[in-house]
């Protein structure tokens, strides 16, 4: 059985797409989609990675492109001279 969700996707380009889910009750990866396995490394055993074995109740390549979004206009674009009011060197609360 699918669960679908819809999400926002930024590459390659942006668009809503629809999403499979990971079974929410499943035993194996209790609804994670997967399992994390860390590793060492083999001579000194030591933290090297971990791993992420995806689990069998998902597919996380079934998607679906609902809406390309369009791209943002370049006259919306900031410029150079736009100062964010609560960045640093301000004096204004952020609230």
């Amino acid at each position: 059985m699918i669960r679908l969700r819809i999400q926002r996707a930024t590459w390659p380009r942006n668009a809503l797409i629809l999403t499979d889910t990971p079974r929410p009750n499943c035993p194996q990866c209790e609804g994670d989609g997967g399992t994390q396995r860390d590793y060492g490394d083999y001579e000194t055993g030591e933290y090297a990675g971990t791993d992420w074995d995806p689990c069998d109740c998902w597919n996380e390549h079934r998607r679906w492109t609902l809406l390309p979004l369009p791209r943002r206009p370049r006259w919306l674009h900031r410029g150079a001279e736009y100062r964010d009011p609560w960045g640093p060197g301000s004096d204004e609360p952020p609230f």
